[in-house]
């Protein structure tokens, strides 16, 4: 594969780390600004929120500008809110800080997934996207686990300084390395909106929002549930992380190799290991052995569908893949935005945090209907979708 799109990944690692961080920092967060842990999860919806509403207009308007120049621009821009960020007094100029950092992550996963598609080659798409996710998936092995650790011991702005450094780097790196691609002059936007009208889109953004909305109802209140449920200590909070992270690993590879030639299969069979792994969460936390073990499983599960997940609605809506794709980003991050929110509405309910895992399987569950239904549709109108290189069946 070309360095650049592992340099994306990089990229990647550095929005993916800010996003998902905030999970391991919720208590610290929510004792400096003297708010509930329900409300500090409101840091991650409102990212999430960001990044939905935000990354369609900003890639409409990109369109006009070469790719290069736009993940430029985006990197700065999430530089920014990742400063502000770091110096913010208090919690509401977080939560502007996180929003204008957000606003780049859609723009910059939808186009950075055309370009990594398109340096891959024919046949290499979803692996591809593997790794560009891949920097997901590093973030939650060592950002995410890294970001709590040093905010539990230094304070949770040193873990947003670290990312505004890094990303920095990032920035160098695709200014040059990633290759200057030729776009057309003039972008016809109705052209580019005009697969939103096809109808097998819809359940396929569908099965990306609630898979996600499943995954960030336990994700976000991770730290409450390894200490209140299943009886850790915060400092063992950091180490299971990095399990976490090992899993993602393992399940963004598994779905990188096998999305390309069995992309209904990946998500059913995905799915449906996501959606036992969470029904076996309230169970597995009495012991902590076991709870080992589906932290683990968790990060497998929850990642061995995203390749699947992106590489679905490009395929779907193959003539406008950079919209398409940055779209999907939205649906990404619907999701995240449904899963705090529903999982805090369970807990502040009285509920307990045992709640979210069981709020999740049937959100899975949901998202696999989803799938299904978006395969049947493919295959009832496949000959009618334009034939382009990032075009395959998806019911294969």
């Amino acid at each position: 594969m070309p360095i650049a799109i592992y340099v994306l990944g990089l990229s990647i690692f550095c929005l993916g780390t800010t996003e998902f961080m905030i999970s391991g920092l919720l208590p610290e967060l929510a004792h400096d600004f003297h708010v509930s842990i329900p409300t500090a999860a409101w840091l991650i919806s409102g990212f999430a929120l960001a990044v939905a509403i935000g990354g369609p207009p900003l890639t409409l308007l990109s369109l006009r500008i070469r790719q290069k120049t736009a993940l430029i621009f985006l990197l700065v821009l999430f530089n920014i809110g990742q400063i502000l960020g770091a110096v913010a007094p208090s919690y509401n100029v977080l939560m502007v800080a996180r929003v204008i950092t957000a606003l780049s992550v859609g723009a910059f996963f939808g186009i950075g997934a055309v370009v990594a598609v398109n340096l891959a080659g024919e046949g290499r798409h979803a692996r591809a996207i593997a790794i560009m996710f891949g920097g997901l998936t590093v973030a939650n092995i060592v950002g995410v686990p890294l970001g709590a650790f040093i905010g539990q011991h230094w304070g949770w702005r040193a873990s947003f300084w670290i990312v505004a450094g890094l990303a920095c780097i990032s920035l160098v790196a695709v200014i040059a390395l990633v290759p200057t691609s030729r776009q057309p002059p003039s972008i016809n936007v109705r052209a580019e909106l005009r697969p939103l009208k096809r109808l097998a889109l819809w359940p396929a953004l569908l099965t990306t929002a609630l898979s996600q909305a499943a995954l960030f109802a336990v994700f976000s209140y991770i730290s409450p549930i390894l200490t209140e449920l299943a009886g850790f200590s915060s400092a063992a909070v950091p180490p299971l992380l990095v399990l976490f992270g090992a899993g993602t690993f393992v399940g963004s590879y598994i779905g990188g190799r096998f999305a390309d030639r069995h992309l209904s299969l990946n998500l059913y069979v995905g799915l449906l290991a996501l959606a036992l792994v969470v029904g076996l969460f309230p169970i597995a936390v009495a012991l902590k052995s076991t709870t080992v073990a589906i932290v683990l499983m968790f990060g497998v599960a929850a990642f061995a569908i995203n390749p699947a997940l992106q590489t679905q609605v490009m395929r779907v809506a193959a003539d406008a893949p950079t919209v398409s794709s940055t779209i999907n980003i939205s649906a990404f991050n619907i999701g995240n935005t449904l899963g705090p929110w529903l999982g805090g509405i369970a807990i502040s309910a009285g509920y307990g945090y045992a709640a979210p895992e069981i709020l999740a399987t049937g959100l899975v569950l949901a998202s696999l209907v989803a799938a299904a239904v978006t395969a049947k549709l493919v295959r009832a109108s496949i000959s009618n979708i334009p034939d382009r290189p990032v075009l395959a069946d998806i019911g294969a």
